[in-house]
């Protein structure tokens, strides 16, 4: 056991835990932060998305002692009131279906539209590759964030 302190969406965490536990169950077993799924556990799939520094980075593979005064930011401390752009625009778009990679896709997105606010079919795709929805609404994301990208 180790002693770590993070600093997660604005709020400061002390905590004694094994250097190895993945980020993905510190947030959720331990911050009872739940918004940020556990997908394949290989960081495969994108479920597990959350920001270090503003990077979307898979929490499922990152352990905690790999942190270090990194901020994090889960979908939780994207907005409060869901007001994001790409929060909003995944509501205008009705994007999600059963929402199981939601977080991570919205994670992945608003990273993204950080750097590239200006993005083409192209960029998205090859931003988005690595987050996968098995309901399929790829068509609905990618017009989100073309929406978001606007909004921004």
């Amino acid at each position: 056991m180790a002693a770590y302190t993070l600093k997660i969406n604005g709020q400061t965490h002390n905590l004694d835990i094994d250097p190895t536990t993945p980020m993905l169950w510190v947030l959720r077993d331990h911050i009872r932060l739940t918004g940020t799924k556990y997908g394949c556990g290989i960081a495969l799939c994108g479920a597990c998305t959350v920001h270090l520094d503003g990077e979307a980075t898979r929490s499922c593979i990152l352990p905690i002692s790999a942190v270090g005064d990194k901020d994090i930011t889960t979908i939780e401390g994207l907005s409060a009131d869901a007001g994001h752009p790409v929060q909003q625009a995944w509501l205008e778009h009705d994007v999600p279906q059963c929402g199981y990679c939601q977080a991570g896709q919205i994670m992945t997105a608003a990273a993204f539209l950080k750097d590239n606010p200006n993005p083409d079919d192209k960029d998205i795709d090859s931003a988005l590759s690595g987050n996968l929805c098995r309901c399929g609404t790829y068509t609905r994301i990618k017009a989100a964030i073309k929406t978001a990208a606007k909004n921004m």
